[in-house]
């Protein structure tokens, strides 16, 4: 299930803060890639650069955690960044890298992971993800000069979505506008139609049944009629004479004059949209001085076909991206009003393959709803700055025309899949109350040295990620000492070498014993240690645990006076997982300021390395 749909709503979900299991696991990573093979060559109406994000994704966060110790394939030098920030980090790199493969498009790559993937940006990031970006352009380049000279069959014709429109018209003036707005609005209301009738959809999937053998017969029965209509579809539509000077009916494979069923010197322009691969079927539309190549039947029909096979497809158990059936339907309505400008606007100076790109545009914020990345994207594919103003006229006009139905298709996903993402901004409602007013119940605490029955027992009937470490001072008062997680805990639990006889006893156990670092690691992708797999004697039961040697001292922490506000902004932008509230501070110990922060002045204080423990 980790392996179907897009990936992008779980890669989201993750770079803002939720971590949840096997969504980077290495076989969710195989089953991806094989997936994608089989649903895009099946022909179904899905793309492959969603799945791309989430196998970047995959590939770099299986770097990340060092390999993978189930498959037996772990690298010690990759240890390093087994930590959260920096597998974040190289998650968005593979993100990033995901696009900038899928599109040959690395800045496009690197705005994608600004704007759409990430909920936090540093500017050390910006550099490394760009690297990473530089990089896989080379390589692609590399490998699309190597298949140039037939090596790799059709690849050096297709695969990759590039649109060359250096030689379309794209001069543009004042009589162009009306129909560039309309393109805006018109995408805008069908790619909130898109997202709202998808989501009603999967609804009522996860209301029904949930067998994984259900699941696979209902992929079947939507590959089946997808086979149907795209052979059946074009019976409906009427052969057309082919037009001079162009190789009609096309011999290769990728040609769109197909004869079908029509007798020579004519062609099935609905053939030449449905018997071949969705990336040529764009090229086709997208293609410039083709005037009338395809009729208002042909692509009225052709439009209802896939704008609805795509919101059957996107759900089912089969990796699926929205890219590409974004692209298809938006440039078929779009090659429509070009073809309507054309005839009742003799003086227009735009192509219908202009046309059908604003049309693309037009689909793709209106459904997806971003801006920036997809018209740097939609630039490097077709190579033509004159077209950068009418392509953010159309995605401003189609994301502020979808914005007043729904969320976005990946914003939408992660809701109905219950993933608790925040989003950039906290409700207005939330200036009106504390850090206070939103705590549920008394946390789970335990004390510095705390017995290991007890332990057991709260993580067995708990499921808490972190818990308080409380110390009690000689005259009863407590205070809080710092948080331990629960992985750690199961750690100690589990070598039972720090175990204690006497409460009393200082705890030097773990230094003794000398417990790796990367015993502590975070579990990659995998489930990780249980408190299953633990078993405890009544004697070791008895024992105890010094917390203190793990306890992280310095969390975050709130006073229980702060604006909700301020804090939702905390956790967000820090990608915090756990913040603590505390109690109304009684005095103030000093004040920090920025000078105080400046290299030059925190040096000339001199301070101590033990004060800074």
């Amino acid at each position: 299930m980790e392996a179907a749909g897009s990936g992008i709503p779980d890669v989201k979900a993750y770079l803002n803060g939720v971590d949840a299991p096997r969504i980077f696991a290495a076989k969710t990573l195989f089953v991806k890639i094989f997936g994608s093979i089989g649903s895009i060559a099946g022909g179904l109406a899905v793309g492959k650069e969603g799945p791309l994000v989430h196998t970047g994704a995959c590939i770099a966060n299986v770097l990340g955690q060092g390999g993978s110790r189930k498959y037996h394939l772990t690298w010690k030098w990759l240890r390093y960044f087994k930590n959260d920030r920096d597998r974040r980090d190289l998650v968005t790199c593979g993100a990033a890298a995901g696009v900038a493969g899928a599109f040959r498009a690395p800045v496009g790559g690197v705005l994608f992971a600004l704007e759409e993937a990430t909920s936090w940006w540093r500017s050390a990031l910006l550099w490394r993800v760009f690297f990473t970006n530089a990089v896989v352009a080379m390589v692609v380049r590399a490998l699309m000069t190597y298949c140039a000279n037939g090596h790799c069959g059709l690849y050096n014709g297709g695969g990759f979505i590039i649109f060359d429109h250096t030689e379309a018209k794209t001069d543009f003036g004042m009589l162009e506008m009306a129909p560039v707005i309309g393109l805006g609005i018109i995408g805008g209301i069908a790619g909130s139609i898109f997202n709202q009738l998808n989501l009603s959809l999967c609804k009522l999937r996860q209301k029904g049944s949930r067998r994984g053998a259900w699941k696979i017969v209902e992929a079947c029965a939507v590959a089946a009629l997808t086979s149907a209509v795209r052979f059946s579809v074009p019976f409906l539509v009427k052969c057309q004479q082919c037009p001079d000077g162009i190789e009609c009916p096309s011999k290769t494979e990728m040609g769109y004059y197909k004869s079908f069923t029509c007798p020579p010197g004519h062609y099935n322009d609905m053939a030449g949209l449905l018997f071949t691969p969705n990336d040529d079927s764009i090229r086709s539309l997208l293609s410039s001085g083709t005037h009338h190549a395809f009729s208002y039947t042909s692509l009225g029909i052709y439009f209802f076909c896939f704008y609805f096979l795509s919101i059957l497809t996107y759900g089912i158990t089969v990796p699926s991206g929205l890219f590409v059936p974004a692209i298809v339907c938006g440039a078929t309505y779009g090659r429509v009003v070009g073809r309507i400008m054309s005839n009742y606007a003799p003086s227009d100076n735009l192509d219908e393959g202009t046309y059908a790109l604003l049309g693309t545009a037009s689909f793709l914020g209106g459904s997806m709803r971003t801006t920036v990345s997809l018209c740097v994207i939609l630039l490097e594919l077709t190579g033509s700055l004159k077209l950068l103003p009418l392509i953010m006229i159309v995605l401003l006009v189609s994301k502020t025309v979808g914005d007043m139905f729904n969320s976005g298709i990946y914003d939408a996903h992660n809701q109905l899949k219950g993933i608790p993402y925040l989003e950039a901004h906290p409700e207005e409602a939330m200036r009106h109350y504390t850090a206070k007013d939103i705590l549920v119940s008394e946390p789970v605490k335990f004390s510095g040295v705390e017995r290991v029955e007890r332990i057991y027992d709260t993580l067995r009937t708990t499921n808490h990620n972190s818990f308080p470490v409380i110390d009690t001072h000689e005259d009863g008062s407590t205070s809080f000492y710092g948080l331990v997680l629960r992985g750690h805990l199961l750690v100690l639990l589990r070598s039972k070498q720090s175990f204690l006889l006497d409460p009393l006893q200082v705890s030097e156990a773990l230094n003794k014993k000398q417990l790796a670092a990367e015993d502590f690691g975070k579990p990659g992708s995998g489930k990780g240690l249980k408190l299953e797999d633990i078993e405890l004697t009544e004697e070791e039961q008895g024992m105890f645990l010094d917390l203190h040697p793990l306890a992280n001292r310095s969390p975050y922490i709130v006073p229980e006076s702060m604006s909700l506000n301020k804090a939702y902004m905390l956790f967000r932008q820090l990608g915090l997982r756990h913040l603590c509230v505390v109690p109304k501070p009684t005095h103030v110990m000093g004040i920090i300021t920025r000078k105080d922060l400046l290299p030059q002045n925190f040096s000339e204080r001199n301070v101590s390395q033990t004060s800074l423990v």
